[in-house]
């Protein structure tokens, strides 16, 4: 049944496209008019030979008359169109802010006449010689989103993604590598426009395993068109990884060493004729210590009952990844290109713990329980992905088509082994635990996706997009546990009621339309929408049951963007997301690690729907740039993760004080938020940028008889200074206040890093010292909870004192490719640290 009705948006997709221009009837000839000409070109960064998107484009009479006759902004691929000009010479002046401008001569003709490649050099950049004094903007204010070009950022160097996604405008990291943005889990996070499934099923130990060497920038797309997938109520994060180059051979070998991470990795590009190259690898390990401490005041009747669980531990965590890439690009002719890329990326690691578990009932003293208990969880990633793309353009400008299809094989490990010591505050030997526990599991999964796409201009202000995609995706979870009572048995044996093993199959597939409208001068307007049916399959071999079921979800989209001048404009955007969970979120597996607060998924799950709506004011000038932007979330039905006692969640066998967390469709939620993002330059040298965000939060949950409300409030700051000889200092600083949760509170959160970078070698070499939270070696991520049965506080302390001290050499040719299409299944919601919640 999929493949029909994949089959028939195919047909329902071609026969709403438009005719091409040899398929319309010819005009009856008409008297010559004026303005019949019309000018078309591409806007590039000099140095990276990169487009440089949403270029301000204006035409000027022959010099000395300056008074603009029209003007455009280039799209996301730095081509513009200027029509309906009166023939004769003119000028066109092509501009960007962090770029210097360029003015060129041009003669209109009473056709179409191409004005050629505009190379605009970054601002501060001495052509003479080829001696570059000046680089990018740290943070780029585009039209649909924030850029953050992370190869600008000095501090960054040695790190990881985790590091790079801190800095981010409107994200946030904690301790832990939890990831938020705009105070939201519910986002997507995509690879070079396209998903990885390492990713999707553990965000935070994934972005571990990305050196951020190899990012370029970081993405932030709060608002995202209908040709990306509904998934992530709160945006999309989109890591542009740096590719290969236009010409010769080029690498780069670094490697970076500290006492929270180090690594070692290098890159090897060429392109010749009409074969590309591009390669990279590298491996390297994290490490520290943890502690953590809680308190839980348990309740009768919404009283406090007197009965106190202390839990503090200590340990420690590390783990080593490895990543490698490949990609190869061949241009079939003139207009079209092939393109093969292939990754590979795993990572294994550990978390350590010994805890002092107190729990003490003054009603029910034989429920008193005092013990020791040490765990080593454990845990391994792999992904593996294979993509080919097909892209053929045409002689009509801005018409493109392509075809992507990609292969992901993903699959994960999890586990753990505690040792537990009653009425005991101090480790024993092991062959004196009272109780032995180790659990083994393993995550199979794949994705198999096929998208294609087509970009039709009708005339030179009208564009009409529209594309189908399907993905097949297979997963699941099988675990065991085994158990060993002191004095019971000699050896573990298999506890089968704690056994899980399914299978969990999720195909979409979907189709999309925008229609975009340049309606004059100054205004634009885009509407579009997406359809997806999912449907979905389990079978849950533990208990022998099964379900299956599908359903559609209509998500339209649209945006209006008036501009005041070339610098100011004013956008108002809509989008309706779909959010499905995941295989953490709906595993029924009970992860027992933590003796007093067991953890499950729900397969009963439904998706939510989030409407969104944001209107945003943009400045842009040679002081630097403004971001104004008002937004409101709307989720009902929202998956939220719940907390209750075990036994009132129907945990067998739970004993007195063990909390159950999962996840309940249980809520209805409105984010009110307000951020202000802008750059400057006070003086030579110097950048600074970031801004605060205020939000109000609303969460509503009949089904608990709950309702919060609350404000949070967070800032981010970046800066760096050049001084003489090739040196540079950069700072960066977050931090946030604590947030209303369904049952409680979030944490606050504080990080500063500042670092000091020396190039020499001809600009070949850089060194860089980076240094995080010098003033305070931790910080304490404090939460609370809230709920008729008991109240509890949290403290998880982060480690966050590091140094870190990273070499680097760059040889050959550096300079940009061309990108690579991609496909962006960004679809799909992960749990806590896993990305979500």
């Amino acid at each position: 049944m999929q493949r029909y009705f994949i089959l028939g948006l195919v047909l329902a997709c071609c026969a709403g496209l438009p005719p091409t221009a040899h398929a319309q009837a010819p005009a009856a000839p008409a008297p010559a008019v004026a303005a019949t000409g019309s000018l078309t070109g591409t806007v590039l960064d000099s140095l990276k030979r990169e487009a440089v998107p949403y270029a301000t484009v204006v035409l000027l009479p022959p010099a000395p008359d300056d008074k603009p006759i029209t003007g455009v902004a280039a799209d996301d691929k730095g081509r513009f169109t200027l029509s309906k000009l009166t023939p004769g010479p003119a000028r066109l002046r092509v501009s960007y802010v962090g770029y210097g401008t360029q003015t060129r001569a041009v003669t209109i003709t009473a056709g179409a006449t191409d004005a050629g490649t505009f190379q605009l050099p970054v601002a501060g950049t001495a052509l003479g010689e080829a001696v570059v004094i000046g680089t990018k903007p740290v943070v780029e204010i585009r039209p649909d989103r924030m850029v953050y070009n992370a190869d600008q950022d000095a501090t960054n160097a040695g790190g990881t993604a985790a590091d790079v996604l801190r800095k981010a405008p409107l994200l946030a990291v904690d301790g832990d590598g939890n990831v938020k943005m705009r105070g939201s889990s519910n986002f997507k996070v995509l690879v070079n426009n396209r998903p990885s499934p390492t990713l999707a099923s553990n965000l935070a130990e994934a972005l571990k395993g990305i050196p951020a060497e190899q990012i370029k920038s970081v993405e932030i797309i709060t608002t995202p068109p209908a040709k990306y997938d509904g998934e992530g109520t709160a945006g999309i994060i989109n890591i542009v990884l740096k590719k290969g180059v236009d010409q010769g051979l080029n690498g780069r070998v670094n490697g970076s060493g500290g006492n929270r991470n180090s690594n070692v990795g290098a890159s090897l590009n060429f392109k010749k004729g009409k074969v590309g190259f591009t390669s990279s690898g590298g491996t390297g390990g994290w490490y520290g210590p943890s502690e953590s401490a809680r308190t839980r005041l348990g309740k009768l009747d919404g009283q406090l009952d007197g009965s106190t669980l202390t839990q503090n531990g200590a340990g420690n965590y590390g783990g080593r990844w490895y990543y490698g890439t490949v990609g190869l690009d061949y241009d079939l002719s003139e207009k079209q290109t092939l393109s093969l890329a292939a990754s590979l990326n795993t990572y294994n690691g550990h978390n350590y713990s010994n805890l002092l578990n107190n729990f003490v009932s003054p009603s029910r003293p034989q429920d008193n329980s005092l013990f020791t208990r040490t765990t080593n969880s454990l845990f391994s990633g792999f992904n593996g992905e294979l993509t080919g793309t097909y892209t053929k353009t045409f002689a009509q400008p801005r018409r493109e088509w392509s075809m992507l299809g990609q292969y992901a094989e993903n699959s994960g490990t999890f586990g753990y082994d505690f040792d537990q010591y009653n009425n005991s505050i101090v480790n024993l030997e092991t062959n004196r635990a009272n109780y032995r526990e180790r659990s083994r599991g393993r995550t199979p999964g794949s994705e198999t996706t096929f998208q294609t796409d087509l970009t039709q201009p009708l005339g030179e202000k009208q564009t009409f997009e529209t594309g189908l995609k399907a993905i097949w995706r297979r997963t699941g979870s099988v675990a065991d546990i085994d158990g060993l009572t002191l004095g019971q048995r000699p050896d573990f044996v298999r506890l089968p009621g704690r056994s899980t093993n399914f299978n969990y199959d999720q195909n979409v597939q979907a189709a999309y339309a925008t229609y975009t409208l340049k309606a004059t001068k100054k205004l634009s307007v885009s509407v579009g929408s997406r359809l997806e049916r999912t449907a979905l399959a389990a079978d849950f071999r533990s208990s022998d049951t099964s379900f299956v079921r599908s359903y559609l979800s209509l998500l339209p989209t649209g945006n209006a963007q008036y501009a005041f001048s070339d610098n100011n404009s004013l956008r108002l955007a809509y989008s309706r997301r779909i959010t499905r969970p995941y295989i953490d979120y709906l595993n029924p597996f009970v992860d027992r690690s933590d003796p007093l607060s067991v953890v499950f998924g729900n397969p009963a799950l439904d998706p939510e729907l989030t409407d969104s709506y944001e209107l945003s004011f943009n400045t842009n000038g040679k002081a630097g740039s403004l971001n104004i932007a008002a937004s409101m979330r709307r989720t009902d039905n929202a998956i939220e993760s719940v907390r209750q006692l075990a036994a009132d969640a129907g945990i067998a066998n739970a004993a007195p004080g063990v909390t159950a967390q999962t996840y309940a469709n249980v809520a209805a939620n409105a984010d009110y938020q307000l951020n202000f993002y802008g750059s400057a330059k006070p003086a030579k040298g110097w950048d600074i940028s970031g801004g605060p965000d205020v939000q109000y939060i609303v969460r509503r949950s009949p089904a608990l008889g709950i309702e919060r409300r609350g404000f949070t409030a967070g800032l981010n700051l970046n800066t760096s200074y050049k001084l003489p000889k090739g040196f540079m200092l950069q700072g960066f600083l977050y931090s946030s206040l604590r947030s209303p949760d369904l049952q409680g509170r979030g944490a606050a959160n504080l990080y500063y890093q500042m670092g000091a970078k020396k190039t020499f070698l001809k600009d070949k070499a850089d060194v860089v010292l980076n240094i995080a939270t010098p003033f305070n070696n931790t910080w304490r991520y404090r939460s609370t909870l809230d709920t008729p049965d008991f109240s509890e506080r949290q403290d998880n302390i982060s480690f966050q004192r590091c140094y870190r001290f990273s070499f680097s050499y760059r040889f050959g040719q550096e300079q940009q490719s061309k990108r690579r299409k991609s496909v962006s299944n960004d679809d799909v919601k992960s749990s806590g640290s896993k990305q979500g919640g």
